[in-house]
């Protein structure tokens, strides 16, 4: 199993570096030209900055059993349809059963938008999420050995 981490605006890519080390499981972290990431410990993959060039990139390279940390809901569905598996930056696993409610409420909310709407941004970032994060990665990692 390889790790792969749609960087751009990932709040948990050292948690994931540092879990990828323990459990002695390769990581690669994808991200574009404004984003340039390096961690000891993963390897870094910069992609010209464009639409979505770093989530082709992370959807090319995965393979069957791999494991892609994103919370793009679209590179969610189109990891899923390689056979890999999917985490957000909260621990939310992305499944064959959750996948497609979650792009309806994507489309629904850029409809709001299109429309002149406003929707509420997320909220600030907090300990629980990343400790959520945190075990459900390791729960994967610990499957994997």
């Amino acid at each position: 199993m390889k790790v792969f981490i749609d960087a751009d605006a990932c709040p948990v890519v050292n948690e994931t570096v540092a879990l990828c080390k323990e459990f002695n499981k390769e990581c690669i972290i994808i991200c574009d030209t404004s984003h340039a990431i390096e961690r000891d410990g993963a390897m870094t993959i910069v992609v010209e900055k464009g639409a979505d060039s770093a989530d082709f990139r992370l959807v090319n390279m995965l393979g069957k059993g791999d494991l892609a940390i994103t919370q793009d809901y679209a590179l969610a569905a189109m990891s899923l349809s390689k056979g890999a598996r999917i985490i957000n930056q909260n621990g939310m696993e992305y499944t064959d059963k959750n996948i497609d409610s979650l792009l309806m409420s994507r489309f629904i909310a850029k409809k709001v938008r299109n429309a002149g709407g406003r929707l509420k941004g997320p909220s600030k970032r907090t300990k629980e999420q990343t400790e959520s994060f945190i075990r459900k990665l390791s729960e994967i990692l610990e499957e994997e050995k």
